[in-house]
């Protein structure tokens, strides 16, 4: 399964206290710990609202657990939207949080996912800073959703391009990925390595330790022995490291090597 996330570029010794804290807890798989740090500013401000919503949705990712949460959530953050920008990123949220539920099988919500994302593209300005986060969402609902390869490597290469421009580090990780995984279907496998391994590394840079075991097994599928296998163990050793998450990841780990 392809891990997702919200966007974010990790911490640098400029950030406030507060959002290196929460990178921190998140980035190790704390989301409900995480959530509870920005309550207090998402009471007052639509951006830390959906903020905390984004992390919960996450969780879901990860989990499979917590979708109600999620949910209660993202609606107090698309009441607390008052701009377009600001509808437009909670719709996009609520796009990804349908989009989860439906890829998980919790429930079809693929109707729900693309009008969100239909909506947040309608709300958010052609320059806005969400429409990276955007377009490689739609990309995911193209890829995994609708079947259409296609579609998706347009969306992807629109996301990869606009996060380099802003330089959303961990955005980049994702859509490097996804392209990967597309190049490794239709059999390019050099493409397919650097890809991977270019998702890796922006994560081991950014210490974004929950999509490293994911980015680690990714690699190991197009690496020969015995660098697949080492890629392998390390992968298994933080999945038990966090504790089992992603949980997804056990069943991938569990496959014999291709």
């Amino acid at each position: 399964m392809a891990d997702t996330a919200v966007s974010g570029e990790g911490t640098t010794a400029s950030d406030d206290p507060l959002q290196t804290a929460v990178w921190r807890l998140r980035s190790r798989a704390c989301w409900t710990d995480a959530a509870a740090l920005l309550e207090p500013s998402a009471a007052l401000r639509a951006d830390a609202a959906l903020h905390r919503a984004a992390l919960l949705v996450e969780r879901c990712l990860y989990t499979r657990q917590g979708w109600s949460e999620a949910e209660d959530a993202l609606r107090f953050a698309e009441a607390a939207a008052r701009s377009d920008e600001e509808r437009g990123a909670a719709a996009c949220e609520r796009g990804h949080l349908a989009y989860a539920a439906t890829l998980m099988g919790v429930r079809d919500r693929a109707d729900e996912a693309r009008a969100a994302l239909g909506r947040a593209a309608a709300l958010l300005a052609p320059g806005s800073p969400g429409r990276a986060l955007l377009d490689f969402r739609r990309g995911l609902v193209a890829e995994n959703l609708a079947d259409s390869r296609q579609s998706a490597r347009a969306a992807y290469r629109r996301a990869h391009a606009a996060a380099g421009a802003r330089g959303d580090a961990l955005l980049l990780s994702f859509t490097w990925r996804h392209l990967a995984g597309i190049a490794l279907h239709e059999g390019e496998l050099t493409e397919a390595r650097h890809g991977f391994a270019e998702s890796l590394r922006i994560r081991e840079e950014l210490g974004y330790l929950i999509g490293a075991a994911p980015a680690l097994a990714a690699l190991a599928g197009v690496e020969p022995e015995p660098e697949a296998s080492r890629l392998r163990a390390e992968a298994g050793r933080l999945l038990r490291l966090l504790g089992g998450v992603p949980v997804w990841l056990a069943g991938e780990l569990a496959q014999p090597a291709a």
